[in-house]
């Protein structure tokens, strides 16, 4: 995840520059964990192919409540509480009441069509740090890749009624094809609507979303809206507005940040350069960890055809920290050890080798990442052809 606002305000100095640890040191993750697969939406990008049934084998209450102890143990501050649609879960207020009384940041990510006014007072009292409502373009976009009718509504609804709570609320759009050119309407929703965070995030290949990769933006669409995002978030930085704009799913969106930065406020190029640096790029194994609905863990969300263990037989702490399995270890490695375009790529160690899943999608782990928007120019190679490699 690109912090874009965070970066923009520390060159304005309004801020400290983030704090990081670079991908292969020894760190708690952030740990985004599906508490369910059910869901009552069946979305076109969905990694966990998720669908409105009931799926067997999930941690009950009395295992959760132990993953949260185990994870305070590893040092892990900061849970991403998701699914399938969590607010399906009847035990969420009392696992996310549990791991805020154990102090960690506790945030929310669901599609928001299941808040109404029979449960926003209880989701209010719940005290989550920040609630992320999934709004993949205006009506008829987001109800078609959603696959429900009136859902988009449904999600908008759900804002006014969180923001009325004073609760914390970001949007969070997949761009695709579809959607890109609403892009300017949806950044007027968050001013219409009072939210303060926009995360965008591109199309990973991965669930419904390999099946699905045909609607992946091109890469001059992607150019344009990370253009947009970086205006708009100095612009609300220059006339002191609340607002924190991210990206996730495609790290070579930090090099696109540092041509915006050296185009439009050269004076600061250099030292942005270094704070990305710093940063390090994907985390995919090392900053960012995910458990699944059955306890299985995973290097990111998108590695579910990949597990490195169960919480039920191991404690998380020793899967991740004290003897990880030699791909966590490969994961870790900083620059990795890519091929193809990423490995001649003069920003390696800025963006660390991209989405390593888009990659495998392809058919080499360690390839080329496909969804890459910068140019063999930019890059500093000529153009490699994509051999395709068996998976390690």
């Amino acid at each position: 995840m690109l912090r874009i606002s965070h970066y923009l305000r520390a060159l304005a100095g309004q801020c400290p520059a983030p704090r990081v640890a670079p991908p292969g040191s020894l760190r708690a993750p952030v740990v985004i964990w599906n508490l369910l697969r059910r869901c009552n939406l069946t979305c076109k990008h969905c990694y966990a192919t998720s669908a409105d049934s009931v799926f067997h084998d999930e941690l009950n209450t009395a295992e959760a409540l132990q993953v949260i102890d185990d994870l305070h143990d590893a040092g892990v501050r900061v849970l991403i509480l998701s699914g399938g649609e969590p607010l399906l879960r009847e035990d969420l207020f009392q696992l996310s009441a549990y791991a805020r009384a154990r102090g960690f940041f506790v945030a929310l990510s669901t599609n928001g069509t299941l808040i109404d006014a029979a449960n926003i007072e209880q989701i209010a009292a719940a005290n989550f740090d920040y609630v992320g409502i999934s709004i993949d373009g205006l009506e008829a976009t987001h109800d078609e890749f959603r696959q429900l009718k009136g859902s988009f509504a449904s999600s908008m609804a759900a804002i006014r009624l969180c923001r009325e709570r004073g609760i914390r609320v970001g949007l969070r759009t997949t761009l695709t094809q579809q959607n890109h050119l609403q892009l300017p309407r949806l950044l007027e929703l968050m001013d219409e609507y009072d939210v303060q965070k926009f995360y965008l995030s591109h199309l990973n290949y991965s669930g419904r979303g390999k099946r699905s990769r045909k609607l992946d933006a091109h890469q001059q669409m992607s150019r344009e809206a990370m253009d947009m995002i970086f205006q708009r978030a100095w612009a609300d930085i220059e006339h002191g507005r609340d607002s924190d704009f991210v990206s996730g799913n495609n790290d070579a969106d930090a090099i696109l940040l540092l041509h915006w930065v050296a185009r439009c406020l050269p004076q600061h190029s250099t030292a942005l350069e270094q704070m990305l640096r710093a940063w390090g790029g994907n985390a995919s194994g090392s900053g960012i960890a995910n458990i699944d609905n059955t306890g299985e863990v995973h290097p990111d969300t998108y590695w579910w055809q990949h597990s490195v263990g169960n919480v039920r037989r191991t404690p998380f702490k020793s899967l991740w920290l004290d003897r990880p399995e030699p791909l966590l270890l490969k994961l870790r490695e900083h620059p990795r050890a890519v091929g193809g375009r990423c490995g001649q790529c003069r920003w390696l160690g800025i963006c660390n080798g991209n989405t390593r899943t888009r990659a495998w999608a392809d058919g080499d782990l360690w390839g080329q990442d496909p969804g890459c928007h910068l140019s063999d120019e930019e890059i500093g190679v000529h153009a490699i052809p994509s051999v395709a490699l068996q998976p390690i």
